[in-house]
């Protein structure tokens, strides 16, 4: 672990203060929004623009690297990013939020591309899995560490969306002037959706409800803690206990996806977060409860990501886990679009509780498709899976193929030592 913070701590410094930035953009967007009158349809649209523009980033990134470098696209999108958050506030328009959120989006996904084709380039085989824990660590801490600032900040002004500006600023600070030169920027091509579908169905379906799942979290927590009547400080804390609770289910969950059939597990995980949602939905006009609720839901949801993609590579031969794991973005991306625009429809004819209604709905249908997919065919033997890793659903592609490889590797290091045991 010494190895990897000496070799990464620039890395890991920079891409905190801007997971701080971007946790604060979007709990601040969900609570000014309230303030200026928008409708709940209205800030639907402005959260699902951003992964509009991050789905688009993920697809682009790469051959912009490749043709200007890895240092001029961190800087210069990193700029923009810089300048739309302190453009906000000064244009307080439904549309104008829009396109600057489908940008910044965009700008987002292209500067986790390049740091964390960075981080990868800096780790060994040895080391990578431990710089995948961090790197998680690192963004969780982020996020939940921004929700602190927005408890005791006022978002009807200007400095609320300053800090965020200066944060993104200075992070790129340690980055550029410490990393090395990487080597040409690669990445695998992706699979066929169709191809990637007759491997693994659950995975595909799965991952497609979960961008949702996670769309909504992300983008309209803030949003329904708004129109549900917390106070600023009230929200913060609940957003941030969304994320405590994925940094906190996150292992037990890994742990258990190795020992037992990831189906029963996926299954279990899902019907529980639903229910969850449901208990949200009739009860969440009591704050303490609602944190329980937020603790588990986030806690639940957020391991799925990783245990989605490791259930795919079961059924896929090594050499095709990194072109998989393209395609799963994709689908997960696509799926997040969708999340934010049908939590507010929802929540225009019930309200609040519609934000609890759509999250419960998603991980009942995905645990009713795991259990149907259980009866369509047999479970690989828990000696044959590959390794599980932890993957949060705001990684690029570089991330989740760097996870992959070392799941891969571990798996064939762990099959050799039984074989020479």
């Amino acid at each position: 672990m010494i190895q990897v913070l000496r070799s990464s701590w620039a890395l890991l410094l920079g891409m905190s203060l801007l997971m701080l930035g971007n946790g604060l953009q979007g709990t601040l967007l969900g609570i000014r929004g309230s303030l200026e009158g928008f409708s709940t349809l209205s800030m639907s649209i402005v959260m699902s623009a951003y992964f509009m523009g991050f789905l688009g980033g993920s697809r682009l990134a790469p051959e912009m690297i490749r043709r200007v470098g890895h240092i001029r696209v961190f800087a210069a999108l990193g700029s923009f990013i810089s300048a739309i958050l302190i453009m906000y506030p000064a244009i307080a328009d439904p549309i104008a939020w829009t396109l600057l959120r489908v940008a910044i989006g965009f700008c987002f996904s292209a500067v986790y591309v390049t740091a964390e084709s960075w981080l990868n380039n800096s780790s060994t085989n040895e080391t990578r899995g431990q710089s995948l824990s961090l790197y998680m660590i690192v963004q969780m801490i982020g996020i939940i560490g921004a929700q602190a600032i927005v408890a005791f900040g006022d978002p009807s002004g200007f400095v609320m969306f300053i800090i965020p500006s200066v944060l993104v600023s200075i992070s790129f600070a340690p980055i550029l002037l410490s990393v090395n030169p990487t080597p040409p920027f690669e990445t695998t091509k992706p699979m066929s959706l169709r191809t990637l579908y007759r491997f693994s169905p659950l995975g595909c379906v799965g991952m497609f409800l979960l961008g949702g799942v996670f769309s909504a979290q992300f983008g309209m927590a803030a949003v329904y803690g708004s129109q549900a009547g917390l106070s600023v400080r009230e929200i913060s804390i609940f957003v941030a206990t969304i994320y405590i609770g994925g940094l906190v289910l996150q292992y037990p969950i890994g742990w258990a996806s190795d020992r037992m059939d990831r189906r029963v597990l996926i299954c279990g995980v899902a019907i529980l977060g639903g229910l969850a949602c449901l208990v949200g939905a009739m009860l969440g006009h009591v704050f303490t409860l609602l944190l329980v609720v937020a603790f588990l839901i986030g806690g639940l949801s957020n391991p799925l990501y990783a245990l989605l993609l490791a259930y795919t590579n079961d059924y896929l031969q090594h050499e095709d886990m990194a072109a998989a794991s393209g395609g799963m973005l994709f689908i997960n991306g696509v799926g997040a679009i969708t999340g934010p625009l049908i939590t507010g429809w929802m929540m225009g004819p019930f309200g609040p509780p519609g934000f609890w209604m759509f999250i419960a709905t998603l991980m009942l249908l995905l645990g009713v498709y795991a259990i149907y997919r259980m009866t369509q065919r047999a479970a690989p033997s828990v000696s044959e899976t590959s390794a599980y890793v932890t993957v949060l659903p705001t990684a690029s592609a570089v991330t989740v193929e760097a996870a992959t490889e070392w799941a891969a590797e571990h798996t064939d290091d762990a099959e050799n030592e039984g074989n020479t045991g």
